[in-house]
């Protein structure tokens, strides 16, 4: 009997590429950068599975130029906003994702960040390696205490509760806004409900936790940055799109706002000349805070079951549209 065909989108750790090349004849993109819109377009032909990176544009026009073979999207990411899921759904085909293995290794590096930015590690070290470091300076590179400030959550998801576990390590009072978030859940963490304006206004440090919808793509704005205290700093480790670049360079070199630190931008990969690049007061990272070894490896090996079980027939364990099953 013939192995299943299927595309891999990109390399990805060998936990689930070994798996994957144990139960179906794969082709793999080995390129640094996505495979065009384009080829996706020509692999995909007479394709059972694929599985797909967030950098993959995947719609209903490439679900059909399968031509009807293709019973399984398997994401290597918790988010999905590059797959058309209504798409996917109509045509019967299950889409998998990664949840919950990221939470914690995501929520360590948020926080990494927020000590990055508040203590201004990454112009410290830039100092010394330009070689301007002369001697013990009382007023040099002063950055903001962690202890006792205030972190606003918005949003409250797994990943933000906990940053909020974090947080209390550190003696912070925590705040959030997020109407969907369970209360009794929020008081375990002794975390206290605001109005997004109100957070923003209160805090010393916001730290974005939304997924990107309509309402939140460009959530954070002048009028937002406007908000915030002068010497607040703002943590995104969401989507690049919940923040608008433009206002936050602006609230950047004003003064609105003291630091950014970023995992994420809009677009991705920021572009070399993106004016946010030339400020010392933002700090940017390469979409990196699921990065450990042991996550990556995990998100993988569950990428793969998903694929493996969507070739058998079988349901995915991690389905994002479970409704396929019931049509």
């Amino acid at each position: 009997m013939p192995k299943s065909q299927v595309y891999v989108t990109r390399v990805i750790p060998d936990a689930g590429l070994e798996i994957i090349q144990a139960t179906s004849d794969a082709e793999i993109w080995e390129g640094e950068t996505p495979p065009p819109y384009e080829v996706l377009l020509e692999k995909v032909a007479g394709l059972d599975g694929l599985v797909c990176l967030l950098t993959d544009q995947i719609d209903g026009a490439l679900m059909d130029a399968a031509g009807g073979s293709l019973g399984v999207i398997s994401q290597m990411a918790v988010g999905f906003d590059n797959i058309d899921i209504a798409a996917a759904t109509e045509r019967g085909i299950p889409v998998g994702n990664t949840p919950g293995v990221l939470t914690e290794t995501t929520a360590d590096f948020a926080f990494a960040l927020l000590m990055a930015a508040a203590r201004r590690i990454v112009e410290g070290e830039r100092y010394v390696k330009d070689g301007k470091w002369v001697t013990w300076e009382p007023t040099l590179l002063m950055g903001q205490d962690i202890h006792d400030a205030t972190l606003g959550l918005v949003g409250l998801g797994r990943i933000g509760q906990e940053m909020a576990r974090r947080a209390r390590g550190f003696g912070m009072r925590v705040i959030y806004s997020d109407p969907t978030a369970e209360r009794a859940e929020a008081k375990q963490l002794d975390a206290e409900p605001r109005e997004l304006d109100d957070l923003l206004a209160e805090s010393d440090f916001v730290s974005l936790h939304v997924p990107l919808t309509p309402e939140t793509t460009h959530l954070m704005g002048m009028r937002e940055f406007k908000l915030m205290k002068p010497s607040a700093i703002l943590i995104n480790t969401a989507r690049g799109a919940a923040v608008d670049s433009g206002a936050l360079y602006q609230a950047l070199k004003e003064g609105e706002i003291a630091y950014a630190a970023l995992d994420v931008t809009e677009p991705e990969p920021i572009s070399i000349d993106d004016p946010l690049l030339t400020l010392d007061n933002c700090l940017i990272v390469p979409h990196i805070a699921s990065s450990s070894l042991a996550t990556r490896s995990r998100m993988a090996t569950m990428a793969a079951e998903n694929l493996k079980a969507g070739l058998m027939g079988a349901e995915l364990p991690h389905c994002v549209n479970p409704e396929v099953y019931r049509n």
